[in-house]
């Protein structure tokens, strides 16, 4: 195991693109992102508007430029980012068992 940050984003769909190229210009290609999402309290309004969430593991030293790039987008059309530790367990020689 080894230590990793975790970084959640919740912003409005039509800024996902600018929000992964932001984590590609990073170097962080590990992320996930799940689009169509419900939620209350981030507009401050009961407006349904696409939303998305982006998860993304990098490395600590990666987080710093990450964030520098993605603020400015958040800052301009909002949405939410949140840093947090992990630990990534790898199974690199995974086997199944049938």
């Amino acid at each position: 195991m080894h230590a990793v940050k975790r970084i959640e984003i919740i912003s409005d769909s039509i800024e996902l693109p600018k929000i992964l190229n932001s984590l590609k210009q990073s170097e962080i290609d590990r992320y996930t992102v799940f689009r169509n999402l419900e939620s209350s309290g981030v507009s401050g309004s009961d407006e349904m508007i696409e939303m998305a969430y982006i998860i993304a593991f990098c490395a600590p030293e990666q987080l710093k430029d990450a964030i520098e790039k993605i603020r400015p987008i958040l800052n301009r059309f909002g949405g939410s980012c949140y840093i947090s530790d992990a630990m990534e367990v790898r199974s690199l020689n995974c086997t199944a068992l049938l």
